[in-house]
C-alpha cells in the first residue's frame, strides 16, 4: 500500500512539474497552462471573461466567492483563444466597448494583460481586480495592514472607511503615486512563500487618467478574499477626462522568490506579435531628451507628457538630465514639476524613431519674499499630520490635534500648521514681526479642495477679496488619503498701510457655501505653501 502510495504522488508532482505549455476547453471553462518551471495554470470562463480559477503548483489561488475581472465583471463577452506560434497563448474578451486580453507566454508564472476602451464602463471606473485567497496570501505590499478591514468593528464614513483594533483602515490607504507604483503584491511568507504581483510599466499607464502622482486602490483584505488591482482610471480625485484606447500592457505575475521589478524591466514589447487593437511597437514611438533646470537641488524633478491620446511621466537626475519613455508620435505638453508644484508648461512634437530634444526651465520669481511657511512642492510635507494622512483617517487616535493652531514665524515648526483647514477646525493664525509697511501680496498655494472651499484671508483688521470658488472635484479627498487635485494658488493683494511696524497677524480660514457632511467631511483645503512677498 505505501509503494503504490508513493509512486501516485510521484506520478502526480512529475505531471505537475512536467505540464504541458497549451490551452483547452472543458465545457464552459477555458484552461490555460503557462508551462512554467512554477506551474501556473487559470481558467477562464467562456461566457463572461471572468478568471474562476489560479493555481500555482496545484495550490487554487483563486477566491471562489467571485472572479478576477476587469471592471466588476463584463456579465457576458465573445471570448475566444488561440496559440500564437509556440510561445502565446492569447484569450480575447470583447463587447460592444471594450476587448480584454489574457496572454499566457511559455515558460512564465505570469498572466500578462491589456484592455482596449472605446467607452468608459457603466460603473465609471477602469481596473482589474485580482479577487485572491486571502489565508492563502494574508500580507500586502508594500504598506501592509493599512487596508486590511478584516474584523472591523465599525465604520468611520460610508462604506469604505472601517475601524480595526482601534485603527481606522480602508482600502484606499493602499495607494501609490503612478510613477512610483510599478508593482504591488500579495504575499505568504515563510518556507512555502508566494508572492502575487501587479507589475506595470510606462505602457501600462499611457492610456490612464491621472497623470505622475494621481494614486487609487491597490490592495484590500477584506476577509474572505483579498483584492489585488490595477486601476487604469477612476473618479476618485478626477482631475482630467477618461482617455479611450488600449490600457496596457500589465502583468500579473506569480513568483515564489521575492516580490519581482516593475518599470523598465517588465518587458512586454513581444505585444507587438500579437495582433492587439491599439499596440503601438517601439518602432512606431519617439522619445523626449533634454535637461531641466531651475529646480532646487532639495527637490525631485518630475517630467510629464500628455495629451488627449496618452500620458507619460519621468524622473530627471541629479544634473537635471532626463529622457522620456517611448511615446506615441503626436504633440504633447510637456511639464517640469519642482517635486509635484508645477513650474513650467511647454509644447513638444514626438516623431516615430526619433528622439526630440526639449530642454525646460522653470519660471523664476520676480517678487522678494518676506516670509515663507512650507516648500513650494505642491504637497503638504512638514505640516501636521501630513506624514499621516496618506494611510489612516484624519479622526484616527494616532492624528495629533486640528487645531485650531497658530503659527509664529522665526520660532514656531511646521508641525504648528495643519495640512489641512476644515471649515470645522477654523481658522490658521500667522503671527510675525515686521518693519515693512508698503504693499504687499500674500499667496497661499493649495493642492486639493473639497466642496468649494478655498482659502479666506484677514491681515490684520483688512479682509482680502474673496477668491473665485475653484473648480469642483466631487470627491472625497483628505479623508481617504489623497491630497492631489487642481493645484490652485492664489494671490492675495495687501494695501499699503495694513502690514504695521511691529506685531502683525494673518487668519487663514477655508471659506465655503457649501455644507458638506459634517467633521472632516466639511469642506476643507489641503495646504501646500504660505509666502508673504514684497
Amino acid at each position: 500500500m505505501f509503494l503504490k502510495s508513493a509512486l501516485l504522488a510521484t506520478a502526480a508532482l512529475s505531471s505537475s512539474a512536467l505540464a504541458a505549455f497549451g490551452v483547452t476547453k472543458n465545457g464552459n471553462n477555458i484552461v490555460v497552462d503557462a508551462g512554467s518551471s512554477s506551474p501556473l495554470v487559470f481558467t477562464v470562463n467562456a461566457n463572461s471573461c471572468d478568471i474562476t480559477s489560479i493555481k500555482l503548483r496545484g495550490e487554487e489561488l483563486q477566491s471562489p466567492e467571485k472572479g478576477s475581472h476587469i471592471s466588476s465583471g463584463l456579465g457576458t463577452a465573445t471570448v475566444k483563444y488561440e496559440t500564437i506560434g509556440s510561445q502565446y497563448i492569447k484569450v480575447t474578451c470583447t463587447t460592444s466597448t471594450l476587448t480584454h486580453y489574457l496572454v499566457a507566454k511559455s515558460g512564465e508564472s505570469t498572466i500578462y494583460m491589456a484592455t482596449h476602451t472605446t467607452a468608459e464602463p457603466t460603473i465609471g471606473e477602469l481596473r482589474f481586480i485580482a479577487r485572491l485567497k486571502s489565508a492563502s496570501l494574508p500580507l500586502e505590499f508594500p504598506f501592509g495592514a493599512v487596508s486590511t478591514t478584516a474584523g472591523s468593528s465599525s465604520t468611520v464614513e460610508g462604506s469604505d472607511v472601517f475601524v480595526v483594533n482601534s485603527q481606522t483602515r480602508s482600502k484606499f490607504y493602499s495607494s501609490e503615486r503612478f510613477i512610483d507604483d510599478t508593482r504591488v503584491s500579495l504575499s505568504r511568507d515563510g518556507t512555502d512563500a508566494i508572492h502575487a504581483c501587479f507589475l506595470l510599466n510606462s505602457y501600462s499607464y499611457e492610456g490612464s487618467s491621472g497623470g505622475p502622482f494621481f494614486r487609487d486602490i491597490n490592495t484590500n483584505n477584506n476577509g474572505p478574499s483579498t483584492s489585488l488591482t490595477f486601476y487604469m482610471n477612476s473618479g476618485h480625485v478626477q482631475t482630467e477626462k477618461f482617455r479611450m484606447g488600449l490600457h496596457g500592457p500589465y502583468a500579473l505575475a506569480f513568483t515564489r522568490s521575492g516580490v519581482p521589478e516593475g518599470g523598465s524591466r517588465l518587458d512586454t514589447t513581444f505585444f507587438k506579435d500579437l495582433g492587439i487593437t491599439g499596440y503601438v511597437a517601439p518602432s512606431g514611438r519617439g522619445t523626449v531628451s533634454g535637461t531641466a533646470s531651475g529646480v532646487g537641488s532639495s527637490f525631485q524633478k518630475v517630467l510629464h507628457w500628455y495629451n488627449d491620446a496618452a500620458q507619460y511621466f519621468a524622473y530627471a537626475d541629479s544634473a537635471g538630465k532626463f529622457t522620456s519613455p517611448a511615446m506615441k508620435p503626436g504633440t504633447y505638453t510637456q511639464v517640469l514639476y519642482q517635486g509635484e508644484f508645477k513650474v513650467k508648461a511647454a509644447s513638444v512634437s514626438v516623431s516615430a524613431g526619433k528622439t526630440t530634444t526639449a530642454n525646460i526651465a522653470a519660471d523664476t520669481e520676480t517678487k522678494t519674499s518676506i516670509w515663507r511657511i512650507g516648500e513650494w512642492d505642491g504637497q503638504p510635507k512638514g505640516f501636521r499630520n501630513a506624514d499621516k494622512q496618506l494611510r489612516m483617517h484624519p479622526s484616527d487616535s494616532r492624528m495629533a490635534s486640528w487645531g485650531p493652531l497658530t503659527y509664529t514665524v522665526g520660532s514656531s515648526s511646521l508641525d504648528s500648521v495643519p495640512m489641512a483647514l476644515v471649515k470645522d477646525n477654523n481658522p490658521l493664525t500667522i503671527k510675525f514681526s515686521n518693519t515693512y509697511t508698503a504693499a504687499a501680496t500674500l499667496r497661499v498655494g493649495t493642492t486639493l479642495s473639497f466642496a468649494g472651499c478655498r482659502p479666506a484671508v484677514v491681515v490684520n483688521s483688512f479682509n482680502a477679496a474673496a477668491p473665485a470658488t475653484p473648480t469642483k472635484i466631487d470627491s472625497r479627498g483628505f479623508t481617504r488619503g489623497a491630497y492631489r487635485g487642481f493645484g490652485e494658488v492664489y494671490n492675495y493683494a495687501i494695501p499699503a498701510g495694513t502690514l504695521v511696524s511691529g506685531s502683525n497677524t494673518i487668519t487663514i480660514s477655508c471659506l465655503s457655501g457649501a455644507a458638506g457632511g459634517g467633521g472632516f467631511l466639511s469642506p476643507n483645503v489641503i495646504l501646500d505653501a504660505i509666502e508673504l512677498f514684497r
